[in-house]
């Protein structure tokens, strides 16, 4: 930048090197003396005293000039910085997220007998690749189109409706630009990416409740009837901001303990009581046998991939700051625009994975529900870890691994049959989660809006109950209609014989490994 530097008679301009005395405009060859300068006349010295103000004027100026463009140049700098961390960050959420379905994967073919491992893995397989596509051409729309109930209508955040959504979330049209490569747009697809993994979440739930005994083609209907529309209707209730159930409500449900995991476990619940058990399961009395799966490590160890998962999912509910779509421009923020950091995240998460497996453990030591117990004590505190304090995350945590178990065999009891305890696991704990919020986090503020709603009890009841239904009503009835038309189960004598042997053309244990036997009490 330049500096003027100014003696009785003298100009220095230490950027241009050239020196002003009187009118004369002397440079470096001038050979100027500067000590052997003449004073000016009264006349000169007016003279000088204009131009050093038009030259000071000048330097002003362009030092402003510079000065501007410095910050232009920064402020643009720090904004592609930021985008491109934003990008990243939902990014590398999407491979995370997808170690979750690859525990699914191990923890369903682990708790299937020998001969229905790879059948088990297959139905799990198709769930995740089917979930892309449906939820590309129409699941993506029911989010941003759903918000405010089925009238489509522009909710008061002008971000919903069926207009905006046709506008940004069809794969075709004036809105492909949303749906597609565009070197502009650094937000839609990682945005898209990290929702299509939640949707291929609840059909990975619903896999394992149904394993060893359903047909391939109608489970794959009833994934994308949940995955790509039943959890997205919940998540355009609960999980936006113009979300009839948060704006109306105050329903607040951070970490989706209700909206894909309740949703999702009481589906499965509604297609359980028309698949109907296992053979073999029940006895002419009701009583229960216990049915093993082949190999308990791989099912175990499924469940730890699906916790590692966790942390991607439970990132990608976190809002980064400094976007044209982010609620503020200097802090992280929920999907309700109120605050949280990922430090206190870190701290509510590790609490509550402890808290549920030491409260699995204390009502029964067995492996299989201690590692379940982990993903309870998750999903009970999942709708208030941006608000509560660790020691309280801890205590719910404890609470949900506990009642694990004994809601399981009560459901047992009923005559259903879910062979990994999903609708124990995630449906019921799940709602256990999103009441427990209306307890703890009565009066903060639901979302970050003028005169916002508030948490409430009778809130998170009401959206638990809708949660509920959401799963329930669609799962009972696309299953009773697939029943009807001979596509929910396979036939006794395949399912005798094993699904790998019928519908699998390969082996999943070739040398050697015999199909389990009969079921035992």
């Amino acid at each position: 930048m330049s500096r003027t530097l100014t003696s009785k008679n003298l100009v220095l301009n230490r950027e241009e090197t050239f020196f002003i005395v009187g009118k004369k405009l002397l440079t470096k060859s001038d050979n100027l003396c500067i000590n052997c300068v003449k004073p000016l006349s009264a006349k000169n010295e007016k003279i000088k005293k204009g131009l050093m103000q038009q030259h000071t004027e000048e330097n002003v100026e362009q030092q402003i000039a510079e000065l501007t463009a410095q910050v232009e140049a920064l402020t643009a700098s720090a904004g592609v910085t930021n985008t491109n961390f934003a990008e990243a960050y939902y990014y590398l959420s999407i491979p995370l997220m997808l170690i979750i379905h690859a525990g699914f994967l191990a923890y369903e073919m682990g708790a299937s007998r020998a001969k229905n491992v790879l059948s088990s893995g297959v139905k799990n397989i198709l769930a995740f690749a089917f979930m892309i596509p449906t939820f590309y051409f129409f699941g993506w729309w029911v989010y941003w189109g759903f918000p405010t109930g089925l009238t489509l209508s522009e909710g008061p955040m002008g971000i919903s409706g069926a207009a905006y959504a046709s506008s940004i979330a069809w794969g075709w049209g004036d809105s492909a630009a949303f749906m597609g490569p565009n070197i502009t747009d650094q937000a839609s697809g990682v945005f898209f990416g990290a929702f299509a993994m939640f949707a291929a979440t609840t059909a990975s739930i619903m896999s394992g409740a149904v394993i060893e005994r359903i047909q391939t083609v109608g489970f794959v209907i009833l994934a994308i009837v949940l995955g790509s529309f039943a959890w997205v209707v919940a998540a355009a209730w609960g999980w936006h901001a113009d979300g009839w159930l948060v704006t109306q409500w105050g329903v607040h449900d951070f970490g989706a303990a209700g909206l894909v995991h309740a949703v999702a476990g009481f589906f499965a619940l509604g297609v359980l009581m028309h698949l109907g058990p296992r053979i073999g399961k029940f006895n002419a009395d009701g009583s229960a046998n216990h049915i093993a799966g082949h190999n308990m490590p791989l099912t175990i160890t499924g469940l730890m991939l699906i916790i590692v998962g966790f942390w991607g999912f439970l990132m990608a509910c976190v809002i980064i700051p400094g976007e044209a779509w982010s609620w503020f421009a200097d802090k992280q923020s929920t999907i309700y625009g109120t605050p949280i950091t990922l430090s206190s995240l870190a701290f509510n998460i590790l609490m509550a994975i402890a808290g549920g497996i030491i409260g699995a453990w204390i009502w029964t030591k067995d492996p299989f529900w201690m590692m379940s117990g982990a993903l309870a004590g998750i999903i009970s505190t999942a709708s208030g870890l941006d608000i509560y304090y660790p020691a309280l995350a801890f205590i719910i945590a404890v609470s949900a691994g506990v009642i694990l178990k004994p809601a399981a065999t009560w459901l047992e009891n009923r005559g259903i049959d879910d062979a990994v305890g999903a609708v124990t696991v995630h449906g019921t704990i799940g709602l256990y989660g999103v009441i427990m919020l209306g307890v703890f986090g009565w009066g903060y503020p639901a979302l970050a809006i003028e005169n916002a709603p508030v948490i409430t009890l009778y809130g998170q009841i009401v959206g638990a109950v809708v949660f509920f239904l959401l799963g329930f009503v669609p799962g009972y009835v696309c299953a009773y209609i697939l029943k009807a038309l001979g596509m929910l189960r396979v036939p006794a004598a395949v399912e005798e014989a094993g699904l790998d042997t019928v519908k699998v053309p390969a082996q999943g244990y070739p040398e050697g490994i015999a199909p389990s036997g009969p079921a035992s009490s």
